[in-house]
């Protein structure tokens, strides 16, 4: 489908009847005698195989597996056009007449939802398995009675009736967000990257992807040699040179240009003709250090001429398309959307690296980064309450002294969409940062701001810095307070932040009136 910009009421349908009664209002006219093959309230299944459309009728041709299995083919003639490949359950009324209805898979198709089971705000996927062409009078718009199978949600596999102005495709997928027992909004497939495409691809480039320290660490030995060739030499120092420093880090401007710079909006500076920036961007420095490489491996020498590197830059899109569709294909399906991105080396670093072990840790490293912009995608929603959650999660490599430190940061804006008569519109802001940073290990923090309260919590994996920075925390409520914020709770906790499934409001881990 292209676009169904409102909401419809599900269809309602006639309760369930007995096989001999007809189930729809269509009925079929047989363009030849049945010959017993039917006797009269006998029913059987049958299946659109062709369609023509003949004056100010449709012919149809109807394959029908009666009871026994044997299967035979029927011409009618219809009233209204049937979908080649929709299902059908037919019966006879007499030797030259089928009352037909749709087929749901052989059970009921649901008419209404129950909103305890899918709350207001639920998003729904589902796959149109059958679809009818409602009669309607010339001057109303055209209706039509589809069927979609569920597949997500604890109703996945169940069959929902509904109608839509558009003649959707059998085999079509849709994204809907309930918005009733009885109306569903279906979201534009030209506005929203479908979540069944986003969650394979996202598992796919899991698979694939590996931590950014094993590619710097492998770019640091071989960054001196005389024999490394001189673009492949000029490509890493750039890479290198485009990092950002504890101290660009620690101001406010340092910060936004580093996030600019992450990889995050390669493509969206593509698509906006930015193409000044791509320089001082990570991913597409990443991906000219493939294509430094490539050449190099396939004949022992360096690309030729600066014109071989401006074309590169120029298909970075498509390069990077193909580059990540050939990479090594795993069966194992893992979860891509934990925060931080577990650290995953793809082997152990023993002795130098050579040019083939730099190619697969430069294009696991682009894996890396696509896993956090298709996690970014997957987490930005709409939550059961009607808000919208913006989710941007990406990585950075901060340079401290001669050391690399990953630093993965997550960013989330919840924006009511809907008024609320009792209280303000208020949007809430939540950071999640990531890092392991010698001599204080693994550190997690989350801050939300709320109604204009900052809040934090730090998690300390190792015991003497747990306590190191709960010691310190009055001093930073104090440098927070300077800065003009209103600080509420601030914690430190040892270990890990707890990890799994959480729902929108699970993610509020602060207690806004603390």
């Amino acid at each position: 489908m292209s676009e169904i910009s409102s909401s419809r009421p599900i269809a309602p349908t006639p309760p369930s009847s007995r096989a001999s009664a007809p189930a729809s209002d269509l009925a079929l006219k047989l363009l030849q005698p049945l010959q017993g093959l039917l006797s009269s309230g006998e029913t059987a299944k049958a299946e659109v195989v062709a369609l023509k459309e003949v004056a100010q009728s449709f012919q149809l041709l109807l394959k029908v597996t009666l009871n026994n299995g044997q299967q035979t083919t029927l011409q009618a003639s219809s009233p209204r056009p049937l979908a080649q490949g929709t299902a059908l359950m037919v019966t006879a009324l007499s030797e030259s007449r089928l009352a037909v209805a749709l087929l749901a898979g052989g059970e009921k198709a649901l008419t209404s939802l129950d909103l305890e089971q899918l709350p207001i705000g639920t998003m729904l996927q589902g796959k149109v398995v059958a679809r009818e062409q409602l009669a309607q009078a010339k001057a109303q718009q055209v209706l039509y009675k589809v069927v979609v199978s569920l597949l997500n949600t604890p109703l996945a596999g169940s069959k929902l009736s509904l109608e839509t102005p558009l003649a959707l495709p059998l085999g079509s997928l849709l994204s809907a967000q309930v918005q009733g027992s009885q109306a569903l909004s279906f979201l534009p497939l030209s506005g929203r990257l479908d979540q069944l495409e986003l969650s394979q691809q996202l598992a796919s480039q899991q698979n694939r992807q590996g931590s950014l320290e094993g590619l710097f660490k492998a770019l640091q030995g071989v960054e001196g040699k005389a024999s490394l060739p001189e673009g492949l030499r000029t490509s890493i120092d750039k890479l290198f040179t485009t990092l950002p420093d504890a101290a660009q880090l620690s101001t406010g401007k340092g910060l936004s240009q580093a996030m600019a710079n992450s990889g995050l909006f390669l493509e969206s500076k593509l698509l906006g003709g930015q193409g000044q920036a791509l320089p001082t961007d990570m991913k597409a420095n990443l991906l000219r250090l493939i294509s430094q490489l490539l050449p190099t491996l396939a004949s022992g020498a360096p690309l030729a001429t600066a014109n071989a590197s401006a074309a590169m830059a120029q298909a970075l899109p498509a390069f990077a398309r193909d580059l990540l569709g050939s990479l090594g294909q795993s069966s194992a399906r893992q979860q891509a959307l934990r925060f931080p991105l577990p650290s995953r080396l793809l082997q152990s670093m023993e002795g130098e690296a050579d040019l083939q072990t730099l190619l697969k840790l430069a294009a696991a490293a682009v894996s890396r980064l696509q896993t956090h912009q298709l996690s970014s995608l997957a987490q930005s929603q709409i939550g059961p309450d009607g808000n919208l959650l913006t989710t941007w999660q990406l990585e950075l490599p901060m340079r401290d002294q001669q050391a690399l430190v990953p630093l993965q940061v997550k960013i989330q804006h919840e924006e009511p969409q809907k008024p609320n008569d009792h209280e303000p519109k208020e949007s809430l802001w939540k950071v999640e940062l990531a890092f392991d940073l010698e001599p204080l290990g693994p550190l997690q923090v989350q801050a939300q701001l709320a109604r204009g309260s900052l809040s934090s919590q730090l998690w300390a994996e190792r015991p003497h810095t747990a306590s190191l920075i709960d010691a310190e925390l009055n001093t930073l409520r104090e440098r927070l307070t300077a800065a003009g914020l209103n600080v509420g709770e601030l914690a430190c906790n040892q270990g890990t932040p707890p990890q799994g499934p959480r729902t929108s409001l699970e993610q509020r881990w602060v207690d806004e009136t603390a």
